[in-house]
This record gives C-alpha cells, sequence and structure tokens, in this order.
C-alpha cells in the first residue's frame, strides 16, 4: 500500500483538494493517508464498494470502545443512539421506525413550504449593494424547513443554528477543546429543548415529525425519547448543514461557469442538481471501522481497523464521468456518492434534492444578474467543503 501525506489543514488543499484526490486515486484502489494514519479509498468503484460492504461500518468495534471524557458526555449520549452511528440489528430496527415518521408523503408536503420561505427570503434579499448570501438565504431556507419538519417554533431558527454548528464542527479536522466544550453544550441544550418538547406533543399531538414518531411502531416496537432525540438531532445536523453549503457552492460553482438560464429550467433542473452535487459536493468524506479482514486488490484492510471513504474524489473519478473535472450540466446522469450510499445512504437526500431545485431557480430568476463581488474562499473544515461567506451582488 502506498503511503501520501497531505495535511487537511493546508490552505492550498482546503482551497482545492482535487489534485490531491488525482494523484491519490492513481496509486491503487486505497492509500495510506499518513496525516490520518488510515487508509483512504479514491476512486469510484472501490468507495461504492465500500460504502455497501458489511463487512464495514460506523459503529465502534467493542474491542476499540474507550471510556467517554465527561466533557463530552452530552455530545456522545446524543451519538449512542444516532442512525448514523449505528449497525444492523440495531440500524435495521430505528431506520425502518425513523422511516414510518418520514415519509415520502411527508417530504413531498413540504414543497409548498419550501416555495413560500424561498419567495419570502428572496424578497428580503438587497436589491443593491453587496450581501453575504450564505446567512441571507442558503442558511435560512434549510434551518426553516427543517423546524416546520419537525414541528417546532421557526423562532428557534437562530438556537437550532447555534447548536447544529457547534455540534457538526465535531467532524473537523483539527478540532480543539473548545470546540468540544461547545459541542457538549450545544448537545446538552438541545436535548434538553427536545425533550421537553417530546413530551408536549405526547399529550398534544399535531401533524409534524416528532408526533408522527411517537406515533411509529413496528411489531410492538416503538422509539424511545433519547432515540427521537438523536433522530431529530441528526436530521437537523446532517441535513441542514448539508444543504446549506449544497446551495452555497453550487452558486458560486453556477456564477464562475457562467451557466446558461435553461440549466435551471423545470425540464433540467433535476440534472444540473445532481452535477452540482457531484462536482462540488459538501462533505468530502467519511470513515468506517473494519469488521472482517477485506482484500482489495492486492492489499489488506485489517480487522480493527479504519479506513477513509472520500466521497469528493468519487465523484470526480475519470474511470466513470467523461471530463471530470468540468462542470457538465446537461452531462447524462451517473450515480455518485455525494449522499453516500449502502446502509447508510442519506435519509434526507429527497427533501435536499427537493430544496436544491426550488431555490436555485427561484435564486437566478429573482436576481438574473447576479456575481460575485469577492473571491469566494472555503473555510478550513474539513471534511465539510464550505465557503466562508459568499458575497454577491446583483
Amino acid at each position: 500500500m502506498q503511503r501520501l501525506s497531505q495535511s487537511p489543514l493546508d490552505p492550498d488543499f482546503v482551497q482545492n483538494p482535487y489534485p490531491f484526490y488525482d494523484r491519490a486515486r492513481a496509486c491503487g484502489p486505497v492509500v495510506f493517508w499518513e496525516d490520518y494514519g488510515f487508509p483512504a479509498a479514491f476512486d469510484a468503484a472501490t468507495v461504492q464498494a465500500l460504502l455497501r460492504d458489511r463487512r464495514l461500518g460506523r459503529a465502534v468495534p467493542p474491542e476499540q470502545a474507550t471510556p467517554v471524557p465527561p466533557h463530552l458526555a452530552p455530545f456522545y449520549a446524543v451519538e449512542r443512539h444516532s442512525l448514523l452511528e449505528l449497525e444492523r440489528p440495531d440500524h435495521t430496527r430505528l431506520r425502518s421506525l425513523v422511516l414510518r415518521a418520514f415519509t415520502s408523503r411527508r417530504i413531498a408536503a413540504l414543497e409548498p413550504d419550501i416555495k413560500a420561505v424561498t419567495s419570502e427570503l428572496l424578497d428580503n434579499l438587497p436589491r443593491a449593494g453587496t450581501f453575504d448570501l450564505i446567512p441571507s438565504y442558503c442558511t435560512q431556507l434549510p434551518v426553516r424547513i427543517i423546524a416546520r419538519l419537525l414541528g417546532v417554533p421557526e423562532a428557534l431558527a437562530p438556537d437550532l443554528l447555534r447548536w447544529s454548528n457547534a455540534m457538526v464542527a465535531m467532524y473537523q479536522a483539527g478540532r480543539t477543546r473548545a470546540i468540544e466544550d461547545a459541542a457538549a453544550q450545544a448537545a446538552a441544550e438541545f436535548s434538553d429543548f427536545l425533550s421537553a418538547y417530546i413530551e408536549m406533543r405526547r399529550s398534544t399531538p399535531a401533524d409534524d415529525l416528532i408526533s408522527e414518531l411517537i406515533n411509529a411502531q413496528q411489531d410492538g416496537s416503538r422509539l424511545s425519547t433519547e432515540e427521537m432525540i438523536s433522530t431529530c438531532v441528526l436530521l437537523l445536523n446532517a441535513g441542514h448543514e448539508a444543504t446549506v453549503h449544497s446551495l452555497g457552492n453550487a452558486v458560486k460553482c453556477l456564477i464562475e461557469e457562467e451557466t446558461p438560464v435553461a440549466a435551471l429550467a423545470p425540464q433540467s433542473v433535476a440534472a444540473t442538481c445532481e452535477e452540482l452535487l457531484r462536482y462540488t459536493p459538501p462533505l468530502h468524506m467519511f470513515d468506517r471501522y473494519v469488521y472482517e479482514d477485506v482484500e482489495l486488490g492486492g492489499v489488506t484492510l485489517e480487522k480493527g481497523s479504519r479506513v477513509g471513504l472520500v466521497l469528493a474524489a468519487a465523484g470526480r473519478d475519470p474511470a466513470v464521468f467523461e471530463n471530470a473535472h468540468r462542470f457538465l450540466p446537461t452531462r447524462p446522469p451517473k450515480p455518485h456518492a455525494a449522499f453516500g450510499g449502502g446502509l447508510h445512504f442519506c435519509l434526507g437526500a429527497p427533501l435536499a434534492r427537493m430544496e436544491m431545485q426550488i431555490a436555485l431557480p427561484a435564486l437566478f430568476a429573482h436576481l438574473p444578474t447576479l456575481q460575485l463581488d469577492t473571491a469566494p474562499q472555503f473555510a478550513n473544515t474539513y471534511h465539510f467543503h464550505k465557503l466562508d461567506a459568499l458575497m454577491v451582488s446583483a
């Protein structure tokens, strides 16, 4: 197995990780990423295969479990019941129950809400001068839709954002004790709020996801309060965070590439959004634990080790995508890895797609001369590839 070194905190890498991905992909099915201390896969075939391989998973093997530091107890109390961190049979049971509440019908019913919130946000954008599109548009739409989905007051959006940002920071490279303390405090505050809100909904149910989660049952099994809290936190953190930066990255790309307006027409927008997710996804890597030895092209992933699956590199694999480093909205659709795959395929992918397909055409129809005011810079937050700001003018 070849070994490569590339700091995820290096400024040049943060702004453009794709040259390193190309170099790593050329070295074989997996290379040892020295800065992380584990192998990583970069080509589409290997990434897709490992996403679906039941010999790998997200749950920490029992023999590798370590005591939770006291200062992180609130954070890991939430993580313990998260779909993202579970494997069979616990994952199967929990996901089946959640899907009884988070149905395609409920997601489709959010379309009028998405259109209404989008229209309101656009009406409030400046008509002249420079402004940051991330907090004024990209952030507000998904957090308000998540609030409506859960059934919590939209006035809580600032708290939801604060909690989400603090908790998601735990997954980025170079986290500090300050980041850990903020994440634990956010987890405690969010859990306390949700615990009280769930109890309120038990006595006064409504047409919202929390009420549906309370009612969901299968073979006599129901979700515990702790499982509902973890599910709501996951929907906020994974769904909201990814959609915010999918929108930000998409707007940057569409402007820089001088994309024709036809790419956002009703008959084209779905394909354009898939190409945006392939070309400039917000999440670049997820790791897995290896539960049994896995042979890959003469390389062994050893039981008990970890392996990185570089989703963004898979999306630029020239073996799958011709002219992989070009943004081509008319590209014939092929599967990409932006939403993961296998057991942990993103639960909120249909909602994220619908938000993008509504928000992007509406934005450019409302501000047809939208342009970048300053060159956008990506934040030093790998595994996330997101913009610090998106300063634009109309």
